[in-house]
């Protein structure tokens, strides 16, 4: 019985990343959680609304300062000939 040798063959490529701005991409999203209780507004492709969302919740809980944005922005990657 002979020995086996795997054989291996390895190809580098070169790739990009870039967001994706196709007419077909999915939209970006926006929300806003508040930092103190965890409570996050709806998700929208238009700021403006978690923005709202934001001054309403600060309104409601005066002791509630602190923020985060979340930004849910659709990628691309292909590879480079």
């Amino acid at each position: 019985m002979g020995t086996v040798s795997p054989r291996s063959v390895l190809r580098y490529e070169t790739w990009t990343l870039q967001p994706d701005r196709e007419p077909d991409a999915e939209p970006a999203l926006y929300a806003m959680q508040c930092a103190v209780d965890g409570e996050t507004s709806p998700t929208s492709e238009d700021f403006a609304e978690p923005q709202n969302w934001v001054l309403r919740h600060c309104g409601q809980n005066p002791s509630h300062h602190t923020y985060r944005e979340i930004t849910t922005r659709p990628w691309r990657t292909w590879r480079q000939t």
